[in-house]
């Protein structure tokens, strides 16, 4: 008989796996059936058939993944965290216009979080209006501020079995952060090395924990990119509706095939120049056209 379940962690071969089909969700301990074991396809947040005989268990086949992530290694997102400091380190507007197109683009809710507004207040409240202005939900925290707004998100946007992952630069607080929602995760938080600017990797492995609420939340590794597994970004195309701010000016382009990069006439330009779309947000459209142009000519 086949169980179906939820890859919750995995070390050395072995899958810790929540059975979901029960009345009381039960974890067991789980090995890979044949290719699954030797080609390593296996990620946490798999949905997944378990079969149990012989005091052993075997996960059987893969379920189909809405989303899959390369690194860190986690597949079914709904919901994804950005998590970024005001300062110290200081932002990455790129990245965080990457990782927000990502998410656009594959059907998952992108929220993002800025950090250490103690540091730089004025900082803080500049980015917020920034992606809040673009469309994004933003909030703001700082030690000496009250997280219970993002707590409640949280509690509604991550409950019922949607997953949600916590993502961002080392050293922006993402473990801190989820230890202040979610005391009794205990995840390890590390220091801010103050010579090189850069949080010293303290989360060791990808590992769903699930919220009081029936959520399962991810802390992961830190890095300031997601890779989707046949992601290799998107076609030119898609581009322009992974920024929800431009999707009011695009009708007003003047060329059908325009590119949205600077022409004159496009609606895109127009409200850049007007201050309805941040610069700084045209100027990552612009660096992941380019990238996705170079794509394009070479294949």
């Amino acid at each position: 008989m086949l169980s179906e379940g939820r890859v919750m962690r995995g070390v050395g071969g072995l899958y810790e796996v929540m059975l979901t089909g029960e009345e009381s969700p039960r974890r067991i301990t789980c090995r890979g059936r044949g290719a699954l074991r030797r080609d390593d396809k296996l990620l946490v947040g798999d949905l997944c058939l378990v079969r149990e005989e012989g005091g052993e268990a075997v996960i059987e086949r893969i379920l189909p993944r809405r989303t899959a992530l390369v690194r860190p290694p986690l597949s079914n997102l709904d919901e994804l965290f950005i998590v970024t400091a005001a300062s110290h380190p200081a932002p990455s507007l790129e990245t965080l216009d990457k990782l927000t197109a990502i998410a656009v683009h594959n059907g998952i809710t992108p929220t993002l979080i800025v950090t250490k507004a103690d540091i730089d207040d004025g900082a803080a409240e500049a980015l917020a209006a920034l992606y809040r202005t673009a469309g994004f939900t933003v909030f703001v925290l700082s030690p000496d501020r009250s997280a219970e707004d993002l707590g409640r998100y949280v509690a509604t946007h991550v409950a019922n079995g949607r997953c949600a992952a916590f993502a961002g630069a080392s050293g922006v607080g993402k473990s801190t952060l989820l230890n202040r929602l979610f005391p009794s995760l205990s995840l390890v938080t590390g220091a801010i090395s103050q010579k090189i600017a850069r949080g010293r990797h303290t989360t060791r492995s990808v590992e769903l924990f699930l919220t009081p609420e029936g959520g399962l939340l991810a802390d992961t590794p830190g890095f300031s990119m997601l890779d989707f597994v046949r992601f290799d970004f998107f076609s030119l195309s898609d581009l322009p509706a992974t920024f929800p701010d431009f999707t009011p000016e695009l009708s007003a382009c003047r060329y059908a095939d325009c590119t949205h990069t600077g022409e004159v006439e496009c609606g895109v330009a127009v409200a850049v120049r007007e201050g309805r779309i941040a610069p700084s947000r045209h100027e990552s459209y612009r660096a992941l056209y380019k990238i996705l142009k170079e794509k394009e000519n070479r294949y």
